[in-house]
């Protein structure tokens, strides 16, 4: 039997993402009833001014006082989709204290201060969801931490910012450079005025962290994350990479180590090769991939970004929320019993693609080679290209750690005929 007491949501934001949670809530408010079990009405929307036209809004929510309309005391779920740090912390901590559920869009926040809204939630005996902060429409937050809780997952390995995939897809299929790839997904609406988020990979790092979190069950912030943007991708590396049978992408990369006692997280451009699914995801389009011990190899694929896509995973949570209201109970809260450490980059193990300029002279292979030898990085394959005194040298390692391949390039810069180190990429996904 269906409660007719309405469940009440605070609304805090109403920009691309939050404009179209209004628009379903109001338009398929029977549906979102039948699936809940209890009406399910906005009670209030909170934005930073007034007088802009909000298509499909009920004007007479709108208020620029977030404080107040989250202190209301009849608010039963608080969805937050103003993004950033501040005042998001103080409003979900609010909200949790007058004893709303909430559920969050904000990246950023639960990466930086994930732990501490997770106890927050639990002492006030509240909801904390977040499934739209990590890869849009993807079900991906609930699959690791609810449907693989029974098994081990050793790796996610992902694409989770659309603008980067787009500008990689571009300069990959069109030979475009990076900088006439970012002008078109501008121009298209899939990169902001300031791309420096998406393309230094801050977006990726932030989601990173809260996958890391999920699948590992240990605490990861994003200060814990290895972050490395794909602004010095050149069309060269296109180049180097088709050779290879490979393509790059800008990718979120989260490993438990094989003896299982640690984790490491990062983000970074890679090559990985044309047969792996990865390689398959065009445009703006997400795709992750996730390996678990029981379960074996899963994709999830699909868009992570935009205002319908995302504002979808916000209402999943929302029904999940308010069925748990209804039922006096509270979904599964933050899993860190494991308290593994985590790893700084020197010590993962990766492939490596290097590209040297080097004197076209003889006995310049077997210096580079030596170099290589004595820091115990081993060579998969040598290519030398050469004429008129100048020379290419691309080399490919086997499997090596971060910090042994570093100190292999520092020694390889001291060497008078290498004139300088064109570029060094990580090969993954083998």
């Amino acid at each position: 039997m269906m409660r007719t007491r309405p469940l009440k949501v605070a609304l805090l934001g109403c920009g691309v993402v939050g404009s179209e949670v209004a628009r379903i809530m109001t338009t398929h408010a029977d549906d979102l009833a039948q699936r809940v079990g209890a009406p399910v009405e906005l009670a209030g929307i909170a934005v930073r001014r007034t007088g802009r036209v909000r298509a499909g809004v009920p004007e007479e929510l709108i208020t620029t006082d977030a404080t107040a309309l989250v202190k209301r005391g009849d608010i039963d779920v608080v969805v937050e989709v103003i993004g950033g740090i501040e005042p998001a912390r103080t409003l979900i901590t609010t909200a949790f204290e007058h004893g709303a559920g909430v559920v969050s869009a904000n990246k950023a926040l639960l990466a930086q201060d994930g732990a501490a809204l997770h106890a927050a939630a639990e002492r006030h005996g509240a909801d904390l969801y977040y499934e739209a902060a990590v890869a849009g429409a993807i079900p991906l937050v609930r699959p690791l931490r609810e449907s693989l809780a029974g098994d081990k997952v050793n790796r996610v390995l992902g694409i989770v910012n659309g603008t980067t995939n787009f500008i990689l897809d571009r300069m990959d299929s069109s030979g475009a450079g990076y900088s006439e790839a970012l002008d078109e997904a501008t121009a298209l609406g899939y990169a902001e005025a300031d791309p420096t988020a998406d393309v230094e990979g801050f977006d990726a790092a932030a989601k990173a962290a809260i996958l890391a979190g999920i699948a590992f069950h240990t605490r990861v912030r994003l200060d814990d994350v290895y972050r490395e943007g794909m602004t010095e991708v050149t069309a060269s590396d296109f180049a180097s990479a088709k050779e290879m049978g490979c393509t790059i992408k800008l990718l979120a990369i989260c490993e438990r180590a094989a003896d299982g006692q640690s984790v490491t997280a990062r983000v970074h451009p890679a090559m990985i090769p044309l047969s792996h699914p990865l390689a398959s995801v065009r445009e703006a389009y997400n795709a992750v991939f996730v390996e678990a011990e029981a379960a074996g190899q899963l994709m999830f694929y699909g868009p992570g970004a935009g205002g319908s896509p995302t504002a979808s995973a916000v209402l999943g949570d929302l029904v999940a929320v308010c069925r748990n209201k209804l039922a006096e109970s509270t979904g599964p809260g933050e899993s860190a019993y494991t308290r593994l450490p985590v790893s700084p980059m020197g010590d993962v193990v990766t492939r490596y693609h290097i590209s040297l300029d080097v004197a076209d002279k003889p006995g310049v292979l077997a210096q580079v080679a030596t170099v290589f030898a004595e820091h115990g990085v081993s060579i998969d394959t040598v290519r030398q290209q050469g004429k008129d005194g100048e020379a290419s040298l691309v080399v490919v390692t086997h499997r090596a750690a971060d910090a042994a391949l570093s100190a292999t390039v520092e020694a390889l810069r001291k060497l008078e005929t290498v004139r300088g180190v064109a570029s060094i990429m990580r090969v993954e996904g083998e």
